[in-house]
């Protein structure tokens, strides 16, 4: 691990020490139109984790860096981007099974070097093609996400084809491989297969309407067991934002999805997806409220997003990472302001939001949750301050979660 750490090292001391840089993230030109966009991300993060079971609370600080950069020249372009994780303090069950039985409660950050991205791509007039390992964000990441939460980021090595034509948005890729957040020491590092991810849409002012198709069919006979979240599901999306008057803005959000299981899925099933959003936001203030369902076929298998940014969903307890057999329905509400004009505090922001937990299967009151964030700029230092505390009626147990984040990137 530490002649991994030297090597991230090494690279991080060439890229800050490059001459032609007028300021920290400014591309360096070569002339002809060749440039080099260098790429320095830092992360430090303290996340607590108290539950209500024999697990020892956790406490887990890590840093989080990652190095590398972009070349680009007529239209062409290659990057590359090593990942490192650092655990300053130990005290959590970091998912490595190499570690035993770890007493604490689960923070699935692992001390971790890797190369996160290495990619080559061409963009033009007509659209761009991107082959390699890659960081693939699709709409909300409801469906497929770089699970930008966790220290270690989400990839996949996939060749992926984008075009637009006039209002008409296409974009297709084939993956082979699901490169986890667990890290290369875990048998979860990656999840083999092959995925093929579709998804187009049109713009017709002011709302978005998408069309998506994702096929999973996972390899069998891998360390992690993968075949349940075998699935084929297609769905529908739409978003909207709609002003009213000079200060208010209406936005909306509906979404619908069937799937299956697909190809050597050992459970035959079939369920729903269903969400929808309304809110409004009215000078820096915003309101929202919605409800997302999960679906269950009769309480043997749920409706499961396998390649989602999940931390972003459902609380952010992280209690239904996987959807349990009898479905979920999410009922939630929140509010959010934004705070323009403090000088000292710049980009301040604050949010809550309640949630309400329920299976979709079986009428089982799963419990509710509270998550709150606090977040604004020191500098060019990002800082974030979120609470989660989920209390258990059905599922799980009480848990509480608290994170302070510290953040830098060019």
């Amino acid at each position: 691990m530490k002649a991994r750490f030297s090597l991230l090292a090494a690279t991080s001391a060439m890229l800050l020490a490059t001459p032609a840089l007028a300021a920290p993230g400014d591309p360096v030109e070569f002339g002809d139109g060749a440039t080099f966009d260098p790429i320095i991300d830092l992360r430090l993060r303290y996340e607590g984790v108290d539950q209500d079971n024999a697990l020892r609370d956790a406490n887990a600080l890590t840093i989080r860096g990652r190095m590398g950069g972009e070349f680009k020249a007529d239209g062409f372009s290659l990057l590359a981007e090593a990942e490192g994780t650092l655990a300053i303090s130990d005290h959590y069950n970091d998912t490595l099974p190499g570690n035993g039985v770890d007493p604490w409660s689960v923070v699935a950050d692992p001390e971790n070097v890797e190369l996160n991205r290495l990619q080559i791509g061409y963009k033009g007039k007509g659209g761009s093609v991107t082959i390699g390992r890659q960081r693939i964000i699709l709409d909300n990441s409801r469906f497929v996400g770089n699970v930008g939460w966790r220290q270690n980021e989400q990839t996949f090595d996939a060749i992926r084809g984008q075009t637009k034509i006039g209002p008409v948005a296409l974009d297709a890729t084939y993956a082979i491989s699901q490169r986890t957040i667990f890290g290369v020491d875990s048998p979860r590092e990656h999840q083999d297969g092959n995925l093929i991810l579709l998804n187009g849409g049109v713009d017709t002012k002011p709302v978005k309407l998408k069309a998506f198709a994702y096929l999973l069919d996972y390899d069998a006979g891998q360390p992690f067991n993968s075949l349940p979240f075998s699935s084929k599901t297609f769905g529908v999306l739409a978003t909207g934002s709609i002003p009213l008057g000079n200060a208010f803005k209406l936005n909306l959000t509906a979404s619908y999805a069937r799937q299956s299981d697909y190809k050597d899925n050992p459970v035959d099933y079939s369920a729903d997806y269903i969400a929808a959003e309304l809110g409004f936001a009215v000078a820096g203030f915003g309101v929202k409220a919605g409800y997302e369902e999960l679906g269950s076929d009769h309480g043997i298998a749920a409706f499961q997003t396998p390649l989602a940014t999940l931390h972003a969903f459902n609380g952010w307890a992280d209690l239904f990472l996987a959807t349990p057999a009898n479905g979920l329905r999410d009922y939630y509400a929140g509010f959010s302001k934004g705070f323009k004009g403090i000088k000292a505090l710049p980009g301040l922001n604050a949010a809550v939001t309640y949630h309400k937990f329920e299976s979709d299967f079986g009428g089982v009151n799963y419990g509710s949750e509270w998550d709150a964030s606090l977040g604004f700029k020191v500098g060019p230092v990002g800082l974030l301050v979120k609470y989660a505390d989920y209390n258990a009626r059905n599922f799980g147990v009480d848990t509480r979660k608290l994170w302070f984040q510290a953040e830098i990137k060019y």
